[in-house]
């Protein structure tokens, strides 16, 4: 049970209670697919980050997964946001989220997206390329100053596959140190009187599992740092490092220390500053996959089993519409039958989804009962981050809905989305 909610609890019947409700109990009442998040899990997750960074700012990144409950539960641990569209900025804002708490991200802001963030008062907007200098500056009303971040490449290799690394300087993030990409951008923005440049930020990559990495960008960032006061004369006050911190799928697997990583970052950032001469600015990082991820569990009931060519694929209600990640990157999963007695021992299966597509494969060559059939009841863990937030409307199947349990409560967050939903959005020949 390594990898589930630590209030998940065993019952009869091969039954699991999360939140101390029976997961039969939820896919019974909210039916399947459907998302099941432990509240006090991911308050407990947020509580972790702001204990292993004190006096560092944590910002939980909404596009993990973001309703209006998580903007409520963020807000009250004490976590600042970190938003990547209008969208996500505009629910969180008539959630009653601060705006001032929030760092806008995004390496291609479209115009709407900046005028959101002036509008609506965003603290902190994250330059990703030089055009957005120049259009930020000329939208910020006259008389006003917006608070900026540079994103710089430091030129690390770090994550859990390739499609997820985006510390290094062939991907489409961020302005490159190694080719002068980052001091030209700094260099603009500190020309621009509407822009007030208050630190460096860097995103590795996700899935990252050692400190080491987080290390080597401290330092090349504290070089930077140093290089701009030279230059410039300026002395930055804030290093935001993004987040990446991996987390298990399944047992086993590695996850990243998060107390080692805050000690011997702030170590670093402190033997590092003091050599170069730097005040220690304001650290920040933004976790999103580590608070929620291992939080959910998404329920799927199993439509039908087919054993052919030497292979058993298990088919479920669900698919790549409401997980798209084991198709893009590889993620795999640890899928367990709840809700009833197995008869038989376990064999190698595949879980698969029921959309056209043969890559729409959830879980591949895992242990199952081998009496596995139709109406049985599958949980997987560790659902809570990129799996809903991901989701499409492929074959119009509708995306599933969001259930909070907490203390032997389950109740809805967000509904199920239904035909009428979908067809409201098609309006006509």
């Amino acid at each position: 049970m390594s990898v589930w909610p630590g209030s998940t609890t065993p019952l009869g019947h091969d039954d699991l209670a999360v939140g101390g409700v029976p997961l039969t109990e939820v896919a019974d009442r909210f039916g399947t697919p459907c998302y099941v998040l432990d509240e006090d899990e991911i308050r407990r997750r947020c509580r972790a980050y702001l204990r292993a960074f004190p006096d560092a700012e944590v910002y939980y990144a909404a596009k993990a997964f973001l309703c209006r409950a998580m903007v409520h539960w963020v807000q009250e641990e004490g976590l600042g946001l970190d938003v990547c569209s209008a969208g996500e900025l505009e629910l969180a804002v008539t959630t009653g989220f601060p705006p001032e708490r929030m760092v806008l991200h995004g390496n291609a802001k479209s115009p709407a997206d900046l005028r959101a963030a002036l509008r609506l008062g965003v603290g902190r907007i994250a330059l990703d390329n030089t055009s957005e200098i120049a259009r930020l500056a000329a939208a910020v009303p006259a008389g006003g100053r917006q608070k900026v971040l540079i994103r710089v490449v430091p030129g690390i290799a770090a994550g859990g596959h390739a499609k997820i690394r985006t510390g290094t300087d062939d991907q489409k993030f961020g302005l490159s140190i190694a080719d002068g990409s980052a001091q030209h951008a700094i260099a603009r923005v500190l020309s621009q009187p509407r822009l007030e440049l208050v630190g460096l930020h860097c995103h590795l990559g996700s899935q990252i599992t050692t400190v080491k990495p987080y290390l080597s960008a401290v330092r090349r960032l504290i070089g930077l740092l140093a290089r701009i006061r030279e230059q410039h004369g300026s002395t930055l006050p804030e290093l935001n490092l993004g987040g990446g911190h991996g987390v298990a799928y399944r047992p086993g697997e590695p996850a990243l220390d998060l107390a080692s990583l805050g000690a011997r970052i702030r170590a670093e950032l402190a033997g590092g500053c003091a050599a170069a001469g730097l005040p220690v600015p304001r650290l920040a990082v933004e976790p999103g996959r580590a608070i929620v991820g291992p939080a959910g569990v998404v329920l799927y009931r199993v439509l039908s089993v087919k054993r052919t060519g030497g292979h058993t694929f298990v088919a479920v209600d669900g698919g790549m519409s409401d997980n798209p990640r084991p198709a893009l990157y590889g993620v795999r999963y640890a899928p367990r039958l709840v809700g009833r007695d197995a008869a038989a021992a376990t064999e190698p299966v595949t879980v698969v989804g029921r959309h056209c597509e043969a890559g729409d494969v959830l879980a591949a060559d895992v242990p199952l009962p081998a009496d596995v059939r139709p109406g049985d009841l599958l949980a997987v863990p560790v659902a809570g981050a990129y799996q809903l937030s991901m989701a499409s409307g492929y074959n119009l199947v509708g995306r599933p809905p969001v259930v909070a349990v907490t203390a032997g409560h389950a109740r809805l967050l967000v509904r199920r989305e239904s035909l009428a939903d979908i067809q409201e959005r098609d309006i006509g020949l």
